[in-house]
């Protein structure tokens, strides 16, 4: 394996995403709305609001970043997600919250996918394609250790002011150094080099033709479902896990002249700052992993980490917290294992003037499911207990993507077969 050149671009690329993930307000979101008085079905359905946001936005941006420019793309999301921060911070009603939900999913949606194209297509320009998987998975553990320093900050905050609104407030800060960040990368990187080379194919008309041509391959489909479907679960279902933090922090004799609310900001800003860092080295190690099997991990992991799913709604039913939160960083861990991967074979498979909008298209796909899986959630956590509804969706989730791969070796038999 090549050694990483670690110049100024690559501290560049690390600093945005441990800038972009001090989202104080991260650890504490469920908490934070239930304290606001809403029930699990309104918090599902805001999740779902924001996924369909996302949704709707979600190609359009990619195209936009490919057509416009990638730097132009990332400053206006990071804009949109400083006023969503303010709306929180402010808000204590639903329809303010559902406002604020809606700039975030705008955020989200001209955030995700630029600044993996970004890197990817700095690799290309520097001819270092075949470090992608490494290269991405050590500047996503930065990323990683940034939600680590986040909950603990977080847990800081909310001890010392003893309430989940001001990390909203301070959540800002971050992002607008993070602004100032994105607007000191070199020009080159505002679009991929195929679009600069390329006279006469530039604009949203090239971008279109390029990218449906692309999205109809069937192992690129692939990828994007099988990157999307993990991805959507965990974004669903990860902040239900603050509850479980906060029986924990009960049951943990320490702190026990302090009142509730502050032990439960430093007890789940430790437990998530250790999370954080198991899901950090988990991105570095992801190039080792993908040396054994790209494309049957995939399959496996995914498999594992509904499983894990599963193992953590059992022992939440029974109220054996411990297990199920360690159950639950089996999830993390997946997934931090699996992004890089994915990307990387993504990015090697896709040409670079489009990779921004196929990522959008993954991630299209992936705010479809989060948005039903949101929903669900939910009803379920509200009429038979969040445990019930861990192990309904995993097992549902479980079984699905055993169907569809037995589905797809038989249908490929089949054509075998058939072509004798």
């Amino acid at each position: 394996m090549e050694q990483l050149v670690k110049n100024r671009q690559y501290f560049k690329f690390c600093a945005y995403g441990f800038l972009k993930n001090l989202r104080f307000f991260d650890a504490f979101f469920i908490l934070f709305l239930v304290e606001k008085g809403l029930p699990f079905t309104q918090i599902g359905i805001l999740y779902a609001v924001r996924e369909i946001i996302i949704n709707v936005f979600e190609i359009p941006s990619g195209i936009i970043a490919d057509t416009y420019g990638r730097k132009i793309a990332l400053v206006g999301a990071l804009l949109v997600y400083i006023i969503s921060f303010s709306v929180f911070y402010l808000s204590s009603e639903f329809w303010l919250f559902l406002i604020a939900f809606i700039l975030y999913g705008i955020g989200e949606a001209f955030r995700s996918g630029t600044h993996k194209g970004m890197i990817m297509d700095y690799l290309k320009l520097n001819h270092w394609e075949k470090q992608n998987i490494n290269y991405y998975g050590h500047t996503r553990s930065w990323s990683q250790k940034g939600s680590a320093i986040s909950a603990l900050i977080a847990g800081l905050i909310v001890f010392y002011s003893g309430s989940y609104q001001n990390i909203f407030l301070y959540s800002i800060v971050p992002y607008l150094f993070n602004l100032l960040l994105i607007l000191s990368y070199p020009k080159e990187l505002n679009r991929s080099q195929e679009q600069i080379d390329s006279i006469g194919r530039t604009g949203i008309g090239f971008t279109l033709k390029s990218f449906f041509k692309i999205i109809k391959q069937p192992n690129v489909l692939k990828i994007i479902n099988t990157s999307a479907t993990h991805t959507a679960y965990l974004r669903a279902v990860k902040d239900y896990i603050q509850i479980v933090m906060v029986n924990v922090a009960l049951i943990l004799p320490i702190l026990l002249n302090v009142e509730a609310e502050k032990k439960n900001g430093i007890v789940i800003g430790v437990i998530y700052f250790f999370i954080y860092l198991a899901t950090s080295r988990a991105s570095q190690l992801s190039s080792k992993v993908a040396a054994k099997s790209k494309w049957n991990i995939s399959h496996i992991t995914l498999l594992l980490g509904f499983i894990f799913g599963i193992i953590c709604g059992v022992f939440y039913f029974y109220g054996l917290w411990i297990i199920a939160i360690i159950a639950f960083v089996g999830i993390y861990i997946v997934e931090n294992i699996r992004k890089p991967i994915l990307t990387g074979i993504i990015a090697d498979n896709v040409p670079n003037e489009i990779l921004t909008s196929v990522i959008s298209a993954q991630s299209l796909l992936r705010t479809i499911l989060t948005a039903i899986l949101a929903l669900v959630f939910g009803l379920l956590a509200d009429n038979f207990g969040i445990g019930i509804s861990f192990v309904a969706v995993s097992l549902f989730l479980t079984l699905s993507t055993i169907l569809i791969r037995n589905i797809h070796i038989f249908h490929r038999a089949f054509e075998k077969t058939s072509s004798r």
